[in-house]
């Protein structure tokens, strides 16, 4: 069992990576930045308008305490501001990435490429139509937003919680948060493995979890602030990538290896997913190469033995 603290790190090394990545390609790096910089003018704009607001708001979230001690009356708003304002930039924060990957979509699919052509073994471009695509993307963000608006209200009732609230609901909604985000960035990756739903990333993620939100917490926070997120963000997408290859091992064909481009399916033999027990796989800038095919008899036709001179 691997170490999870070795695990969550390993994550974050993922996103240092990206960084590192994208800097050798200063170009594609600033055109990655342009989609993040829009929406984070917008953004920002709404954000100042939520903290401008946000005493009316828990205010008017607590009519009961209206009569209430000054302090317990302080205690509960403070905590339900907190919950309100950490609710909002989970779900500004998910939907931020919603809404730069859609603005930006050809861009980082250049950056994905990049990335597998970059670390060798890349899978092929799936062959799905681009309407097609564009609209399993639509309906799966949808998805996602709405999932977080649900856990931008349980954050928001956690806060209301005194004492514990201010403290749990930021951590709650940085680990659910960073979840969904990782969800988001890991998408283009896995579609190129024919693994295109939802599901079949939740599935993977989990059986690497620490590593993941080794990626996805500090990602998370990052891209919270305002304008970090510009140039966090083409680092992210191509961390998305390198996390893709951790999570899902591929064969030379750049398929998961025992899938057919479905999550779960058992390979040839009764193998699972990852291929036959006891085998491990390394990352792709350790991973052995594919081993060259062997011939065997009845490959070229049939064989003779060598002609030796006639007994005279």
């Amino acid at each position: 069992m691997a170490n999870p603290v070795r695990e969550f790190f390993g994550g974050v090394g993922v996103l240092a990576r990206g960084f590192v990545l994208l800097l050798r390609k200063p170009r594609l790096f600033l055109l990655g930045a342009l989609p993040a910089l829009v929406t984070s003018l917008v953004f920002l704009g709404l954000l100042v308008l939520l903290v401008v607001n946000l005493v009316d708001l828990a205010a008017w979230a607590t009519p009961f305490s209206d009569g209430w001690d000054p302090f317990w009356q302080g205690l509960l708003r403070g905590a339900v501001s907190v919950g309100i304002l950490a609710g909002t930039v989970l779900l500004m924060v998910v939907t931020f990435t919603t809404v730069t990957l859609t603005l930006g979509s050809p861009i980082y699919d250049k950056i994905t490429e990049l990335v597998e052509e970059e670390l060798g073994n890349a899978p092929e471009e799936p062959d799905e139509s681009l309407m097609a695509s564009m609209w399993r993307a639509v309906r799966q963000s949808l998805v996602i937003v709405a999932v977080s608006l649900l856990v931008s209200v349980l954050v928001l009732v956690v806060g209301f919680v005194p004492l514990a609230g201010p403290v749990v609901g930021p951590v709650l909604a940085a680990l659910l948060g960073g979840w969904l985000l990782a969800i988001e960035l890991l998408a283009s990756a896995f579609d190129r493995r024919r693994l295109t739903t939802i599901r079949d990333r939740r599935e993977h993620m989990a059986r690497r979890r620490m590593r993941v939100l080794g990626f996805a917490v500090p990602t998370y926070l990052l891209l919270a602030i305002p304008f970090v997120a510009v140039v966090v963000f083409p680092a992210a997408t191509a961390a998305g990538a390198i996390l893709t290859r951790d999570l899902v091992p591929s064969g030379p064909d750049g398929l998961a290896s025992g899938q057919d481009g479905r999550s779960g399916q058992v390979g040839p033999g009764g193998q699972g997913p990852g291929g036959p027990a006891g085998s491990t796989h390394r990352g792709a800038l350790g991973a052995e190469g594919p081993r060259p095919p062997q011939a065997y008899p009845g490959d070229r036709g049939p064989q003779h033995p060598p002609q030796g001179p006639h007994p005279g």
